[in-house]
């Protein structure tokens, strides 16, 4: 038969499990004492409790031969190791699987950074939020759930250990119950479990994606008296999440509800098979079997979850496709560049302007690399302003380290400056440390643009590249801006490709290329509709 290959999320799951190999091994062994010491201490102590009955009933002179100390000292000891061993259990297995999603996100994150644009751009803000967490989560079963099956072993073991005193016909019940409990609850979480489990993955990235796009949209939503519809639509998306854990729940309990009725089953079974033996070995032929089934309900739990587990395993693959790229070695030196038929040497100011939809951005962004592109330049060349740039839920100093992490206080104040913000963010409580709120909401949109602009003055680059830095900005705001720009500039040398349909700041540009009308030319680039000004 041939073997399938390992998926990328198996060949990361391996090397975690590597890594972590003392942890879970200890994991297995703690699971396998508790298994064990479950199943001898109830079946032991149900013998015993009806031993020393039937002793004592007996008469005085059974009841004084009858030896309590050992069989007592053997229940406090399995006592004892069942509590130690299931700390030890939790401990090291948790902590295995939390040390391997810590080292699992960012591998999911530097694959999602390396696919092609096109795919990972495409990405909405909810979805990507749902595959790195509860897709990741969904993962941790696996380290979790690897001792449970060595605990069940163990405890079924144990079981047919005890009911051998009884004969074989005790220990035949146990093993058919066993298998009746692991096949029934197998097709019941094949049947049931796995598609509800599977619709919860999917409908919890579904409400994700219309939270996130709603509450980018509050604004506008407010504005045009659209609150209502907005409710609606996440109180519909929270009712079908509602549904598929209902139906989840509700597998869950018939897959329990099985396991239950074979465990009695099992226990009656086992109790009359012993009868023959004795009272004692009876009841501890009934007990040993109910804790061999009883053992077996991690398996049947693992069986519950494989429909989430399968589902993220999917969307994970899908993302890990995609190798992670080394990181951009700092430039020894500043490179030329070339746009269209423009080549421009390092110090070099050029303004693109044109209509709207003409390519400005396009350009750029395909100069970044982030469209697809044969050979895209070093992002270590640039330090880029985009249109729409995005904010962290953190503090200033937080946004503006994103592109300078060891920056001190005193350069990220200097890009303040430059940025015309520094004295807002004085008179903000905590000034560096005043926390802005998701995607800055607490400042105003022209606010958010200078200090994202401020972020990129941080970074260490030769070029600047920035995608209308002054819009919607007052005419005495812009004129700060574009004076710390030409200032940034000349202390620098840094060289500058500028996009903006604002005189203001191309009156600092060399040079300027006017793009042609996109929908006129058929193009979004295009050495046709160019036009050069010296």
């Amino acid at each position: 038969m041939k073997k399938t290959a390992p998926t990328p999320l198996d060949i990361l799951i391996r090397a975690q499990k590597r890594a972590h190999a003392g942890a879970l091994r200890l994991a297995v062994l703690s699971a396998v004492v508790v298994g064990a010491a479950s199943t001898l201490l109830l079946g032991l102590s149900g013998w015993f409790i009806v031993a020393s009955a039937v002793a004592g009933a007996a008469g005085l002179a059974a009841a004084h031969a009858f030896n309590v100390l050992l069989p007592g000292a053997a229940i406090r000891l399995l006592a004892i190791l069942r509590t130690a061993s299931r700390y030890g259990e939790r401990l090291a297995g948790h902590a295995a699987a939390l040390r391997a999603l810590a080292a699992i996100r960012p591998a999911v994150f530097a694959s999602l950074a390396a696919a092609p644009p096109a795919e990972s751009l495409a990405l909405s803000r909810g979805e990507a939020s749902a595959r790195l967490v509860q897709d990741v989560d969904a993962v941790e079963t696996r380290f979790v759930r690897l001792s449970a099956p060595w605990s069940a072993a163990a405890g079924l073991g144990a079981g047919l250990f005890l009911t051998a005193f009884a004969g074989w016909a005790p220990s035949l019940v146990i093993l058919t119950a066993a298998a009746a409990a692991i096949l029934s609850a197998r097709a019941l979480a094949r049947r049931f479990s796995t598609p509800a489990r599977a619709a919860v993955q999917t409908r919890v990235g579904a409400l994700k994606d219309s939270a996130a796009a709603l509450v980018s949209a509050a604004a506008e939503l407010r504005a045009y008296g659209l609150e209502d519809w907005a409710g609606e639509t996440l109180n519909q998306r929270a009712a079908d999440l509602e549904a598929a854990r209902l139906a989840a729940a509700r597998a869950q309990g018939l897959v329990l509800a099985s396991q239950a009725a074979i465990l009695g089953a099992a226990v009656a079974a086992a109790m009359a098979a012993a009868a023959p033996a004795g009272a004692p070995l009876a009841a501890l032929a009934g007990l040993a079997a109910a804790m061999s089934v009883e053992a077996l309900t991690g398996l049947a739990h693992a069986f519950d979850q494989d429909g989430a587990t399968h589902k993220a395993r999917e969307r994970l693959n899908a993302l890990l496709r995609h190798a992670p790229r080394p990181g951009s070695a700092p430039l020894d030196e500043a490179p030329p560049l070339t746009l269209l038929d423009q080549t421009l040497r390092p110090g070099e100011r050029l303004a693109i302007v044109g209509p709207s939809g003409c390519g400005k951005t396009t350009l750029v962004e395909t100069l970044l690399g982030l469209r697809d592109t044969p050979a895209p330049a070093p992002r270590a060349a640039f330090a880029w302003l985009p249109q729409d740039a995005g904010l962290i839920a953190g503090t200033v100093r937080e946004n503006l380290r994103l592109a300078a992490p060891q920056a001190s206080d005193a350069m990220l104040w200097e890009a303040l400056e430059d940025a015309a913000l520094a004295d807002r963010v004085r008179a903000a409580p905590g000034g560096l440390g005043a926390y802005l709120g998701d995607d800055g909401e607490r400042l105003s949109g022209g606010e958010r643009r200078r200090l994202a602009l401020a972020r990129a003055y941080l970074r260490s680059a030769p070029w600047l590249l920035l995608d209308e830095p002054t819009e919607g900005l007052d005419p005495r705001t812009e004129a700060r801006v574009v004076e710390g720009l030409q200032r940034r500039l000349a202390r620098t040398g840094q060289g500058l490709v500028l996009i903006s349909h604002r005189p203001a700041p191309t009156k600092i540009c060399d040079r300027v290329l006017t793009l042609g009308d996109a929908h006129e030319k058929g193009l979004a680039i295009a050495p046709p509709g160019l036009v050069v000004t010296p």
